[in-house]
């Protein structure tokens, strides 16, 4: 699913994105509501959330549940981790990130090619800010060999920047 967000760009560096497990959900602009299963053991929600400062993932799955939160956090000093590896309840959680810096004809398309890969997808969520159409937050998220996995990417054409993330939550042997 692709939208306009009708707010103004608040995170306007790639530099301002911080990383937190465990925060309750914050107001949301867009949200994307999945049933993950892999037909046998695992079944869980997966509330995508598109901010005003960037993304937000819930999972519930029954008695265990992750919140994952990528964005501009009031009073959050710490960059973007690029690895965490942590168990939360009875997962293994993996997460990654990378900044990439490409330049103004590269940025464009790969922004392009990243909406058209999320804007289509039944598991995707994309929203566009106003001003800039290659300004977006975009979430794709998949069941994957007894776990759940997401990929997030954040865009500043400003900056030629684009950060990607993905993580993975496992169920412990």
């Amino acid at each position: 699913m692709l939208t306009t967000l009708q707010t103004t760009y608040t995170d306007t560096r790639a530099g301002d994105l911080a990383w937190c497990l465990g925060k309750e959900p914050l107001p949301a602009l867009a949200v994307l509501d999945v049933e993950i299963g892999d037909g046998q053991n695992l079944r869980a929600q997966v509330e995508l959330r598109l901010l005003g400062a960037s993304h937000q993932v819930l999972v519930d799955a029954g008695s265990d549940g992750c919140s994952e939160t990528v964005a501009c956090l009031p009073g959050s000093q710490a960059p973007l981790p690029l690895g965490v590896a942590r168990r939360i309840g009875t997962w293994d959680y993996e997460f990654a990130a990378r900044i990439e810096t490409l330049s103004a004809g590269s940025f464009a398309g790969r922004a392009q090619e990243l909406l058209a890969l999320v804007a289509d997808h039944p598991q995707g969520l994309a929203g566009t800010f106003p001003g800039d159409p290659h300004a977006f937050t975009a979430l794709l998220v998949q069941c994957v060999d007894g776990g759940v996995r997401w990929r997030t990417w954040h865009a500043y054409p400003q900056e030629g920047r684009l950060v990607a993330t993905r993580t993975r939550i496992s169920v412990l042997p």
